[in-house]
């Protein structure tokens, strides 16, 4: 009703999303009330088969105005949706279809992406063998291609014609569950994070608001998959609710060129551009050439989500892309905090905003540094754990089904706040810098070190545009660092690149922070949301690669792999 109802009231023609289909040129507009009347028919549709408030959905699709009617139908009838990203194989939906208990799965036949198509309805096929409680799976179609269809299935868009196009809400409490979320947890068991009606959809939409100055009439471009938190709350729950004109990024940076992105805000005049720093890594390889061919002059923010950015990557993106006139907020937050809880803006008119920091937290954010024996450390210029001291409408409220375990991980670290399990360093003036997960903190001869500091020192090498350190156990300094590099493709003698690392990271940081060893390889082993798998590496490096753990989040497991090899190949040559 906030999302829809309120809007399609008073304008119901203003464009609520623009569809940037994977075939490049091919944006489909839909507007408040034509999502409205899809949402009401799918909801309708989804009554007619027997699901009912506090039923379970699992939604296993790219990203389409479907899919957001499809979690928007859930929300209106009062059933809890957990959306599976697209691109998760049979294994990882099982487990968590099992775990949460669901009754449908909607998918699409197919999904397009980056050119490719992938195989969305065989994936359910194979996930729901094993899964009881699945009475329906409702399929559209994305491609003209068939798919085979059994007992359980349901062609979804034929369903849809023969059902009304208006759904009265379902009434809810404000602590009732509106969707659950899989995140990856320490231990490599994805845990079900709870999100509730009134407080998230309240953050989010003040977060949108905010951070990023939305303004009535602007276009928001939030590129992330709506399989990942970011997508929940800045491309669906946060824009809508503020009844914004929301883009949906079907494809990638890099198809059909690495000037996608910039032609997409050309053509639909975006006005405030928000993305992960990896794939700003990755476009900065390709050089300025593809940005710069396209007018991004209706940019007026640009966002950063999914992990701290280095400073290479934020000059880039602040100099080329925003070509020096863009605000650049740099978003720190979490799938459990449900929106954006430390950002530059909002802030004073006009307020400094210093790179790679995420400085400023939002209203009712009390963030606190804490050191090794629970106590809150006071002052400036100073890093310890960062906590936060206060409930705020956003967080999550438990863990599906182990609410014990949302405790430990959350709360039991540091009694009476809530633990990010990031670290954080409080600059001289009083801004917040994340360094990087607690469990990605390294110490060598008695120095604290994020891998993050020395990841960064060693990103300014202009041969180098991605690494990740991890520590290993060493003899004499308790820990060691090993970095693994990844080249630019034409890159030549590496050993004289090891070297200017070696100097790089030691006049940036200091000697003893120099990674005794630099592994080169292909590419890193990288979530979907691309974030590194530094506990892969870590186990490689430890020699207990052959309990990986759960590795179903991974882009693409055969990376694991290749990296074992390069390092079996390494550790020969380092022998002899």
């Amino acid at each position: 009703v906030n999302c829809l109802d309120q809007h399609v009231e008073k304008s119901p023609n203003k464009v609520a999303l623009i569809w940037e289909r994977d075939e490049p040129g091919t944006a489909v507009h839909v507007t408040y009330r034509e999502l409205l009347d899809l949402t009401c028919c799918l909801a309708n549709t989804l009554k007619k088969y027997g699901i009912q408030k506090g039923d379970r959905v699992a939604i296993y699709m790219s990203v389409s105005p479907l899919s957001v009617a499809a979690m928007l139908a859930c929300a209106r009838i009062g059933a809890v949706h957990t959306v599976v990203f697209a691109g998760f194989g049979a294994k990882s939906l099982a487990g968590r279809i099992m775990d949460s208990g669901c009754k449908a799965v909607i998918t699409y036949n197919q999904g397009v992406r980056g050119g490719r198509t992938i195989e969305l309805k065989a994936t359910v096929d194979e996930a729901v063998k094993n899964c009881p409680s699945i009475k329906h799976v409702f399929v559209a179609q994305r491609t003209d291609n068939k798919v085979q269809m059994g007992d359980r299935d349901i062609p979804l868009e034929e369903e849809m014609t023969k059902a009304d196009s208006v759904c009265p809400p379902e009434s809810m409490d404000s602590e009732d569950v509106l969707f659950m979320l899989y995140t990856s947890g320490s231990t490599g068991k994805p845990k079900g994070i709870i999100h509730t009606q009134a407080g998230y959809l309240l953050y989010a939409a003040l977060t949108h608001k905010y951070v990023f100055d939305y303004q009535q009439g602007d276009v928001f471009g939030c590129v992330a998959d709506i399989g990942w938190i970011t997508g929940h709350s800045y491309v669906v729950y946060g824009p809508l609710c503020n009844g914004a004109t929301s883009v949906l990024f079907e494809s990638t940076p890099v198809y059909p060129d690495p000037g996608r992105y910039w032609e997409v805000v050309q053509r639909l005049k975006i006005n405030q551009f928000y993305g992960a720093p990896t794939a700003i890594r990755l476009l900065l390889n390709y050089g300025e050439e593809w940005v710069k061919k396209y007018d991004r002059s209706s940019l007026k923010v640009l966002g950063s989500v999914g992990e701290p950015i280095n400073k290479e990557a934020w000059q880039w993106f602040y100099q080329v892309v925003g070509e020096g006139r863009c605000t650049l907020v740099d978003t720190w937050w979490q799938t459990e905090t449900g929106g954006i809880c430390i950002a530059p803006r909002p802030s004073e008119e006009k307020a400094e905003i210093l790179p790679a920091m995420a400085m400023r937290p939002f209203f009712g954010i009390v963030p606190v540094l804490m050191d090794e024996n629970g106590e809150v450390i006071e002052g400036n210029d100073v890093s310890g754990a960062l906590c936060i001291a206060q409930p705020w409408p956003g967080m999550a409220r438990t863990i599906h089904g182990d609410h014990q375990r949302f405790i430990d991980a959350y709360f039991k670290a540091y009694p009476g706040y809530y633990f990010t399990g990031d670290g954080a360093y409080r600059s001289q003036k009083g801004y917040y810098q994340i360094t990087g997960r607690m469990d990605d903190i390294i110490n060598i001869s008695g120095h604290r070190l994020g891998t993050a500091e020395i990841e960064d020192a060693m990103a300014d090498h202009p041969e180098v545009p991605e690494t990740a350190v991890v520590g290993y156990p060493h003899k004499i300094k308790g820990e060691g660092a090993f970095a693994f590099i990844v080249l630019k493709e034409q890159t030549v003698c590496v050993d004289h690149i090891k070297e200017e690392l070696k100097t790089i990271v030691a006049s940036k940081i200091a000697k003893y922070a120099v990674p005794d060893h630099i592994l080169v390889v292909k590419r890193l082993p990288k979530t979907r949301s691309g974030k590194i798998m530094r506990r892969l590496l870590r186990k490689i490096v430890t020699e207990q690669s052959n309990n990986m753990g759960d590795v179903t989040t991974l882009d693409d497991p055969s990376v694991v792999k290749e990296i074992l090899d390069a390092y079996q190949k390494y550790k020969e040559k380092s022998y002899s």
